[in-house]
């Protein structure tokens, strides 16, 4: 190795002191720089493990501002800190990089393109490298992101949906202005903007099919009124609980319980149980029922389960328990609880439990619920064996629901 050196300095005529002094710099700023990442790195973990209530809030501060002090070209660095962070480490972690960007003349904008294109990292931290695009060259920003109409990040997606929007209201005939429309139903996620655009499109005389765009699950079999007397139906095990026989008689609380199969016309997939099970009707009060439906997977996948629910409830998949929530009247909203499933490919079951209790107010007597399967971006996972949705009139369909006799 020696030899090979002192032959080099030779050869290109280079006075030895010079040469090592050269090497000894290069060394020096190697492990400068080494230095300099490591602090960051463990800077980054302390902004990473921020608690609630305060925990870890005062090496925190010392730690952003160590951050918040880093060069531009850091930026896409700090950003991959957020992948897996909680929202207040994600909070903490934003704001250091909007720190670094309020003060630079320059940011690495080709660096930024390049992660935000990676989908592996946190959809919060791609849609603030858009953002920091966005903010030194507008025109690129809005060329990347009408590409991402089929991004997996919800929050890119809902931009790239609201462009289409923007451009349907500024198109003058109503075949192009519809055209554009559908494009961007296909591609909506959230809720508001498809409220937004099925509006349009209905006034154009277009038939939507909201159930199959969200993946609501619309046929069940419904078995009813159990026993939750002082709330104890939650914890009680009941038949169903044990084995679904959709030919079983159960003893119900005062009657006699069957499973009625039950469809529900409703564009977002509501289920209401008071109108499921026959005969009582609405008002049914400190009672338990049973919804239970099968959904066919050509191949095996992992979705989520999205519920919206206002009373207590529990559900199972193949047999297995989920998740559970022993509240009531919290307020009902679409994709309420997020749940991981892993379905198998062919047959798989789901069985919800669903809780009433006692009070005898009149908003207290809804009791219903609305459940579909989707992906983390929320694109709909459709069965083979999915049923056609109801077709009501445009008023049944706000509530529609039918009964399978």
């Amino acid at each position: 190795m020696r030899k090979s050196v002192y032959k080099l300095i030779r050869n290109h005529n280079v006075s030895p002191v010079l040469f090592f002094l050269a090497i000894s710099c290069c060394l020096v700023a190697l492990g400068a720089a080494a230095s300099v990442a490591e602090t960051l790195d463990a800077n980054l973990k302390t902004l990473q493990s921020v608690g609630n209530e305060g925990k870890g809030n005062p090496s925190a501060a010392v730690a952003w501002q160590e951050v918040a002090d880093c060069k531009s070209d850091s930026i896409p660095t700090i950003l991959s800190a957020i992948d897996g962070a909680s929202p207040l480490s994600a909070n903490w972690i934003r704001t250091a990089v909007d720190a670094i960007a309020g003060r630079s003349r320059k940011i690495p904008l080709e660096d930024l393109e390049v992660f935000l294109s990676d989908v592996r990292h946190d959809p919060r931290a791609r849609r603030l490298a858009w953002e920091l695009i966005q903010q030194r060259n507008p025109k690129r920003a809005e060329t990347i992101i009408s590409s991402m109409l089929d991004d997996p990040g919800v929050e890119l997606r809902y931009d790239a949906v609201d462009r289409l929007i923007q451009k349907a209201s500024q198109a003058n005939e109503e075949l192009a202005v519809n055209e554009i429309l559908r494009k961007a139903l296909d591609a909506a996620r959230n809720v508001d903007q498809v409220k937004q655009i099925t509006t349009a499109l209905r006034k154009s005389g277009q038939i939507i099919d909201l159930q199959h765009h969200f993946g609501f699950l619309a046929g069940w079999y419904v078995a009813g009124p159990f026993d939750n007397t002082d709330g104890k139906g939650f914890a009680t095990v009941y038949p169903p609980e044990e084995n679904v026989d959709l030919q079983a008689l159960y003893a119900g609380k005062g009657m006699q319980v069957l499973w009625h199969e039950f469809l529900t016309a409703d564009p977002y997939g509501m289920v209401d149980i008071n109108k499921a099970i026959p005969g009582p009707g609405d008002g049914l009060k400190e009672v338990v029922a049973y919804a239970f439906t099968t959904f066919t997977m050509p191949v095996g996948q992992e979705v989520e389960v999205r519920l919206g629910c206002k009373n207590a409830w529990k559900i199972w998949g193949n047999g297995s328990l989920l998740f559970e929530r022993d509240e009531y009247h919290r307020g009902m909203r679409i994709d309420q609880y997020r749940i991981p499933f892993e379905m198998r490919e062919g047959e798989n079951t789901l069985l919800v439990k669903l809780c009433q209790d006692g009070q005898a107010k009149d908003w207290t007597k809804e009791w219903q619920f609305q459940l579909r399967l989707c992906d983390a971006s929320g694109t709909p996972v459709l069965g083979s064996d999915r049923r056609p949705t109801p077709r009501h009139s445009e008023a049944e369909a706000t509530h529609g629901e039918l009964q399978i006799p």
